[in-house]
C-alpha cells in the first residue's frame, strides 16, 4: 500500500446545553425534586381547570357597589299624593342607619352572630355546626354568613351544588374586600326574600304586621328573623306552631349572645304571632284604568323589567307625577258606573264574571289569583261553592263563607259573582252591567287628562273603553263637518234645506240618501239650527257644499280619524274612541291650536332626577309663598294651529245653543256656559255627550263592547247627558261662571235666530234661551247684510226685547220712528266703542 495515498476520515460537533440542563438531569435523579416538579404541574393545571370550570364565569363583587335594588314604581296624582304603583313584589330600601339596632341583632343571632368577625367565611362556626349537625337530633345548623347569602342571592343562582358552594365561598371574600360591613348587611336586609311576595324587612313588617320597622316590638323583629329559614311555611297559618318555636329560639340565641335581658326575651317569647291578613299595598283604590294607561305608556317608553333598562317600571324605581285629578277621578268613576247601572235598569243576572275549576278543593286560592274585585259601594266578590235550598253557598277569597239567599237557575259551583251584603252571614247577588262605556275629563287649556274610566271596575274587565275601544261616534262628529263649511264660505246664519237628500256615489256605490234621526225635514233653516237640532240631512248639505275633502281634512287635523271622502262619514259613520273626541272639542275651546293628550306630567329616577320629558324644566317663582316683585312667570302656546281660530270659536258658540234649546237641554239648569253635542249612532248601539266649559271638557260613550241595538229609546241626550251632568254638577260647584273666550276676529252681531237676518233695535234677552234674537258669531266682513223688520217681528210670538234697560236713551213720546233711529244709533256707538271685536 502506498503510504502517501489519501485516507478516508470523519468528524461529529457537538455543542454543550450549558451547565443548567446538566444540574436539572442531576436533579432529576433525585426523588424529592421530582416529586416537588409532580406537584407544581398539578398545581398549574388544577389552577386552570378552575380558572376554565369557575373563575372564568365568576361574577365580579365589584359590581356590588353600584347594585340597586329592583323598585316598584310609584304614580302620584295632580297634587303629588301616591295613588298606585307597579310592583310584582313588595320592596322599600332603607339605609343602615335606618335599620333599628335590635332588629339588626335578631338577624346576625338567626343567622349569622360573628358578622363582624370574620371575614367572609365562619370557619369556627363552621365547625361547631358540624358538631352540632353530628351530635344533635335536633334542628340543624346552618354554617352559610350573611355574607355567602349576599352573593348567593345578588351574584348567583339557588342551585344546589359543591361548585355553588365554592363559588359562594370565593365571592364572599371577595365582597368583604370590596364592601363595609354595614353595606353588605344592608344588601341583606334589603333583598331577603321573606313571604307574602315581601323582599326585605321593610316590605315584610308592612305585609306581616302593617307597620314600619321601627314601631315594631322585640316579638315581631324576632319572628321576621325567623323568615329567611322557611318564608312560605313560617306565613301560614297552619304552621303557627313551627313559626313561634322558630322565633322563640332567636329570642334566646339573643340572651346568649348578651343582646336582650332574659326577662325581655321570655316576655316576648309570651306573645302570639300577631299577623294581619293578606292585603294590598296601601295605595288608594282609585283611577285603575287611569293608572293602567300609564303603566302602558311607561312599558313603551322604559321597559318593563330590569333587563330592558335602568329605568323600567318593574325595577326602576320611578317616581311618575301624573295628570289625574282624584276628586275628578272618583266624580268620574261615580258618574259612569250610576250611569250603567240605570241603564241596565231591572234586567236580571245573565252570567259569572268568570268560571273557576271545583274539583280539588282549591277554589280560595283561584278566587285570589283571578284578580277580580270590585269597589262599587258594598259589593264584594265571589265564588260559588253548591246550591243549597233556598239559595247557594258562597266563599270569598279570605277564606271566609256566606249563604246567597236568592241564587238564580243558571248559577253552578265554580262561578265567580258579585255580592253584597244582606245581614248577617247572608248575601244578594248583584249584577254587574253587560253594557259598556268609557268616560274621559280634560283641561283644554294644556290638553292633561284629569280623569278617566273605561269601564265599570278595571278588576273585572281591564279592556280601556276610553283609549281602546273604536265607536262611531254618531252626530259628535258634527261640529267638525260644521266648521269645514264655515272655513269654505258658510256662516252660521246661511239657509240650508232640511229636506231629503240623495247623492250618487258611483257605480260601485250606486245612489245613497240620507234621513233625518226622526225623519221629515224642516225645510229651509240656519246653519246653527242645523247643528242644534243636529239634523242629519242639513248636516249633509252642507258637507256636500263644503266638500268632503276638506271634510276629511278637517277630521284629520283634529285627530280624529283619517276617514275617505264619502258623505256617510259626515253623520259619524268612521271609528275612534271617546280620549280622541274629547281631544278634538278641548282644541276647539282652545281656539283651534293643537292638543296632545298626556297622562304624565314628569318622570323622575329614584334619585330624583327628571328624566322625562327631557327638556324639562322647573317652573321657578312659580311657587313662592308671597310676590317678589318680578314679572309673572307666562306661558307660551303650544302647539301649532289646525284650525282657523274664529272658525273654532263660531262652532263653540253653536255648540253653546244645543245646551239651550237643542238635544242637551238637560243640562240648562246647570246654570253656566256650557257647550257641548250629544250623539246617537244607528240601532242605536253607541250614545255620546262630549262637552264642557272653558276649562272642564268631558267626554263620555255608552255601548256593547260587541256592538248591538241599545233599544230604540236610547238616545245621547237622554242617556249620556245625564251622566255628564251627575260629574259635572259635582265637578263645577264653587268654580266661577266663566264665559268662552272669543279671539281676536270675532264679530258679534245681533241676528234673528230663526231668519238668520240681522236686527236692530232689539237685544237679546239672556233669560230666555228661545228669544227671537241672540248674538252670533261672524268672521270680520261675513256678518248678515239683510235685515228683517219690526213689524215681521212684532207678529211672531217670540217678541224680541226691545230696549236696554241699562244704556237706552230713546224717548218714547217721540213715536216709533225717532225710536228706531235711536236704537239704530245706539248699535253704532255700541259697535264703534267696543270696535266689533270680542
Amino acid at each position: 500500500m502506498d503510504d502517501n495515498a489519501p485516507t478516508s476520515m470523519s468528524y461529529k460537533l457537538t455543542r454543550s446545553a450549558g451547565g443548567l440542563w446538566e444540574r436539572l438531569q442531576v436533579y432529576w435523579q433525585k426523588k424529592w425534586f421530582r416529586l416537588g416538579a409532580y406537584a407544581l404541574g398539578a398545581a398549574v393545571l388544577g389552577y386552570m381547570l378552575l380558572w376554565a370550570v369557575l373563575l372564568r364565569n365568576m361574577p365580579d363583587a365589584d359590581a356590588l357597589t353600584e347594585y340597586e335594588s329592583p323598585l316598584p314604581t310609584v304614580v302620584r296624582d295632580i297634587n303629588g299624593e301616591p295613588f298606585h304603583s307597579y310592583a310584582r313584589e313588595r320592596r322599600v330600601q332603607l339605609d343602615y342607619a335606618d335599620f333599628p339596632p335590635m332588629l339588626v341583632r335578631a338577624y346576625l343571632s338567626a343567622e349569622d352572630k360573628n358578622f363582624f368577625q370574620h371575614g367572609g367565611i365562619d370557619y369556627v362556626g363552621i365547625l361547631v355546626a358540624i358538631y352540632d349537625n353530628l351530635t344533635s337530633t335536633g334542628r340543624s345548623r346552618g354554617a352559610s354568613t350573611i355574607t355567602q347569602q349576599v352573593a348567593k342571592n345578588l351574584l348567583l343562582t339557588n342551585e344546589y351544588s359543591y361548585t355553588r358552594k365554592i363559588k359562594e365561598a370565593i365571592l364572599a371574600y371577595r365582597i368583604e374586600n370590596a364592601l363595609t360591613k354595614q353595606q353588605i348587611l344592608s344588601l341583606y336586609m334589603n333583598e331577603i326574600a321573606l313571604g307574602r311576595q315581601a323582599f326585605g324587612v321593610e316590605a315584610a313588617a308592612q305585609a306581616y304586621f302593617g307597620k314600619s320597622t321601627d314601631v315594631l316590638e322585640l316579638h315581631e323583629m324576632a319572628f321576621l328573623a325567623a323568615l329567611p329559614k322557611a318564608p312560605e311555611k313560617y306565613s301560614r297559618a297552619r304552621f303557627e306552631r313551627e313559626a313561634i318555636g322558630r322565633r322563640n329560639w332567636i329570642l334566646g340565641e339573643m340572651v346568649s349572645n348578651g343582646w336582650v335581658s332574659q326577662a325581655r326575651a321570655t316576655a316576648a317569647q309570651a306573645m302570639p304571632l300577631g299577623l294581619i291578613p293578606r292585603q294590598a299595598q296601601g295605595f288608594k283604590n282609585d283611577g285603575g284604568y287611569f293608572a293602567e294607561e300609564v303603566r302602558r305608556q311607561l312599558i313603551e317608553r322604559f321597559g318593563e323589567t330590569a333587563e330592558t333598562g335602568p329605568y323600567s317600571v318593574y325595577a326602576g324605581g320611578l317616581w311618575v307625577r301624573s295628570s289625574m285629578n282624584s276628586r275628578y277621578q272618583e266624580l268620574t268613576t261615580k258618574a259612569l258606573r250610576d250611569g250603567l247601572l240605570r241603564y241596565h235598569g231591572g234586567r236580571g243576572w245573565s252570567k259569572p264574571l268568570a268560571t273557576i275549576p271545583m274539583d280539588d278543593g282549591k277554589w280560595q286560592s283561584r278566587l285570589a289569583a283571578s284578580n277580580i274585585g270590585t269597589d262599587y259601594s258594598n259589593w264584594r266578590i265571589a265564588v260559588a261553592l253548591r246550591k243549597r235550598s233556598g239559595g247557594a253557598e258562597i266563599g270569598f277569597a279570605s277564606g271566609e263563607t256566606g249563604f246567597l239567599t236568592t241564587a238564580p237557575a243558571a248559577l253552578k259551583a265554580g262561578d265567580i259573582i258579585a255580592v253584597a251584603p244582606q245581614g248577617g252571614n247572608n248575601f244578594q247577588l248583584r249584577t254587574v252591567p253587560e253594557v259598556g262605556g268609557g268616560m274621559v275629563v280634560q283641561n283644554p287649556v294644556n290638553g292633561r287628562v284629569l280623569a278617566m274610566q273605561g269601564g265599570f271596575d278595571v278588576r273585572i274587565s281591564s279592556f280601556n273603553r276610553a283609549t281602546q275601544a273604536q265607536r262611531q261616534p254618531g252626530s259628535t262628529i258634527k261640529p267638525f263637518v260644521y266648521a269645514a263649511a264655515l272655513d269654505n264660505g258658510m256662516t252660521p246664519s246661511s239657509i240650508v234645506v232640511d229636506a231629503p237628500y240623495c247623492v250618487w256615489q258611483g257605480a260601485s256605490l250606486g245612489q245613497k240618501c240620507f234621513r233625518n234621526f226622526s225623519g221629515g225635514g224642516a225645510g229651509p233653516q240656519t246653519l246653527r239650527w242645523g247643528l242644534e237640532q243636529s239634523r242629519n240631512l242639513m248636516t249633509v248639505r252642507a258637507a256636500s257644499d263644503a266638500g268632503m275633502e276638506n271634510v276629511a281634512n278637517t277630521f284629520r287635523a283634529m285627530s280624529i280619524g283619517d276617514y275617505p271622502p264619502y258623505l256617510s262619514f259626515a253623520l259619524g259613520a268612521g271609528e275612534t274612541t271617546v280620549l280622541k273626541m274629547t281631544n278634538a272639542y278641548s282644541m276647539l275651546v282652545n281656539h283651534g291650536r293643537e292638543l296632545k293628550p298626556t297622562l304624565i306630567d314628569f318622570v323622575q329616577s329614584r334619585t330624583g332626577r327628571v328624566i322625562w320629558p327631557k327638556d324639562w324644566k322647573p317652573c321657578q317663582g312659580c311657587n313662592l309663598k308671597d310676590w317678589d316683585g318680578k314679572p309673572m312667570p307666562r306661558f307660551r302656546p303650544g302647539g301649532k294651529q289646525v284650525m282657523d281660530p274664529v272658525t273654532a270659536y263660531q262652532v263653540v258658540h253653536m255648540l253653546e245653543g244645543v245646551v239651550q234649546r237643542g238635544t242637551a237641554t238637560i243640562l240648562r239648569d246647570l246654570n253656566r256656559p256650557l257647550f257641548g253635542k250629544t250623539g246617537t249612532t244607528n240601532g242605536p248601539t253607541n250614545v255620546w255627550f262630549i262637552g264642557g266649559t272653558p276649562n272642564l271638557i268631558a267626554g263620555v260613550y255608552l255601548g256593547f263592547d260587541q256592538p248591538r241595538n241599545m233599544g230604540g229609546y236610547a238616545q245621547g241626550g237622554s242617556i249620556a247627558a245625564p251622566i255628564f251632568k251627575q260629574f259635572a254638577r259635582d265637578a263645577l260647584a264653587g268654580m266661577p261662571r266663566l264665559p268662552f273666550t272669543a279671539p281676536e276676529g270675532v264679530h258679534l252681531v245681533r241676528i234673528d235666530r230663526k231668519t238668520g237676518k240681522r236686527v236692530y233695535g232689539a237685544w237679546p234677552d239672556d233669560n230666555d234661551p228661545k228669544g227671537a234674537v241672540i248674538w252670533e258669531a261672524f268672521k270680520a266682513e261675513t256678518e248678515p247684510k239683510r235685515t228683517i223688520r219690526n213689524d215681521e217681528l212684532e207678529k211672531r210670538e217670540d217678541k224680541p226685547k226691545q230696549k236696554d234697560s241699562t244704556s237706552s236713551n230713546v224717548d218714547p213720546a217721540r213715536g216709533a220712528q225717532d225710536g228706531v233711529a235711536a236704537a239704530t244709533q245706539r248699535d253704532q256707538e255700541f259697535m264703534t266703542s267696543e270696535g266689533g271685536i270680542y
